[in-house]
């Protein structure tokens, strides 16, 4: 039988928000098909922008190197701001260490703000 998890209760903190909704809804599915979930804007285990909660220790990844610092050994902090997001290390002090997954953070990051300013 086939998963329908993009079959679920809409939250609170989605129902304000319809582009939200619709792109959590749409990129729930496309994951589902085989969309890579680094991929996103919407961050579909805080249910909202990727943005606004990407600073969150639950996006730190050290295995597949995104927000982490891998000569440190330390995850990488967050700075948003209208336009993008910077990652730095808080022992090195690197900025947005340059790494595929680093740069995939970022890119998402700038997407999920213009989808955001876009509604």
């Amino acid at each position: 039988m086939r998963r329908r998890a993009h079959l679920r209760l809409v939250t609170s903190s989605e129902a304000g928000d319809s582009a939200l909704t619709e792109v959590l809804s749409a990129e729930d599915l496309a994951e589902e098909l085989g969309l890579d979930p680094h991929a996103r804007v919407t961050c579909g285990l805080h249910r909202c922008w990727l943005h606004q909660c990407v600073a969150s220790p639950d996006h730190v990844i050290p295995v597949t190197g995104h927000r982490w610092c891998r000569p440190c050994r330390c995850a990488l902090d967050v700075v948003v701001d209208d336009t993008t997001a910077r990652l730095s290390c808080p022992r090195c002090g690197t900025g947005t260490p340059d790494t595929a997954a680093n740069r995939q953070v970022v890119r998402a990051c700038r997407t999920s703000i213009a989808a955001a300013h876009a509604r």
